[in-house]
């Protein structure tokens, strides 16, 4: 098997407050990227789509551009910037930190497929 595809063209683009989402749908790898203006926070501003209090999502990502600090439910906080990967479980909060755009790869396919998407 071999599948190519672009960013440039992605499959499905969801657009939510001060962000956006653009993923990639291919067989075995589901790929998102995250954009999320200054001012963005998850609570604000993907709350009200995915009715849950915080982030249910688990994040596999790389921080292309920009710095955001993410907060878990028992407390612990980080900041990830440009050249940071990292995981994240379900039950955070997110927010850009600062006045530049974040850009962030995710991988672990939960975002591409359920991210900012109303629950039913």
């Amino acid at each position: 098997m071999l599948e190519v595809k672009t960013v440039d063209k992605p499959d499905e683009r969801r657009d939510f407050p001060r962000g956006h989402l653009e993923a990639v749908h291919l067989s075995g790898l589901d790929f998102a990227i995250g954009t999320f203006e200054p001012g963005w926070r998850w609570s604000e501003s993907v709350a009200p789509i995915a009715g849950t209090p915080n982030c249910q999502v688990h994040h596999t990502g790389f921080v292309v551009r920009g710095r955001m600090r993410l907060a878990m439910e028992d407390g612990a906080e980080a900041e990830i910037g440009p050249g940071d990967v990292f995981v994240c479980s379900p039950g955070h909060d997110a927010w850009v930190v600062g006045d530049e755009q974040v850009v962030v790869y995710d991988f672990a396919g939960t975002m591409a497929n359920e991210y900012a998407k109303p629950r039913e």
